[in-house]
This record gives C-alpha cells, structure tokens and sequence, in this order.
C-alpha cells in the first residue's frame, strides 16, 4: 500500500488535510477534513505542478497526461486532476471520501509531487457553457492548496 497527504494552505483562512491511499493498482482513495470554507460547493482538483512559490497560481492547469478536455470524475472525458466538488457545510467544513482511478501514487502518471487545490466556487463539469467550462469548470479562484508527499 502507499500512502501520501496533503497540508492544505491558504491566506483565506483555509486548513486542513487530504489523504490519499491505493492498494497496488487499484483505485486511490481520497479522504479529507477541510475548514474555513464559505458553504457549498468547491471545485477540487490535483494540478500538474508542486509548486507554490506564487501561492496556488503557479501550480499550473490541472493534471492532464492524457492532453483531455475538462470533465467530471466519472466521465470518460476528463482530465486526470478533475475531482470534481466538496461540499461545506454551514459550519465551514467539509469531509469527504473520493474514489478515484485516474490519481495513482506510483508509476509514470503518479501524483506524487503535485498540487491540490481547493477553488472558490463550484466546478461545472465541464457542462456550464461558459468559456472556462471545458478548461478548469469555471470554478473561480485557488482558494488553498498544497503539495502532495508520500506517507511513510
């Protein structure tokens, strides 16, 4: 089994933890426990780049190997970053379990080393119409992120 996780940062008052687990090849696992959110929904997604040395913006696009249109998680279009949304609660917080294919932690694709980041507003899907919405799902801006390492 290998194992990662996230800190999630954020100068918007943002906290929190992602965990990520897969057996072998199987599916990740995705658990997380975020506070300080504005209730409803957020895009969440794995971006190409682990760097955050201009904040959450030069984490670069989202993490797409496989040179595919936006999408949501269970479409057959989609990049291999997009997970789609959380949902916050009225209290702020938001946990969540996301099972995943397409984010291994091994191999040529692996998002070891990559970015989380966790948007303003909700992911469309690739579905809203709007110029964004086959890009980044139009979900606003990179409230918080942080750099995905391995668990030992």
């Amino acid at each position: 089994m290998v194992k990662a996780v996230v800190v999630l940062n954020s100068s918007e008052g943002v906290s929190g933890t992602v965990s990520f687990t897969q057996e072998g090849d199987g599916p990740t696992t995705v658990t997380g426990n975020l506070s300080g959110l504005k209730p409803g929904l957020h895009g969440f997604h794995v971006h190409a780049l682990g760097d955050t040395t201009n904040g959450c913006m030069s984490t670069g696009p989202h993490f797409n190997p496989n040179g595919k249109e936006h999408g949501a998680p269970e479409d057959d279009v989609r990049h291999a970053g997009d997970l789609g949304n959380i949902t916050v609660g009225e209290d702020g917080t938001a946990s969540f379990t996301i099972v995943d294919k397409q984010i291994p932690l091994s191999g040529p694709h692996s998002i070891i080393g990559r970015a989380v980041v966790v948007h303003g507003d909700p992911d469309d899907l690739g579905k809203g119409g709007h110029e964004l919405s086959k890009s980044t799902g139009n979900a606003g801006g990179r409230i918080a992120c942080g750099i995905i390492g391995l668990q030992g």
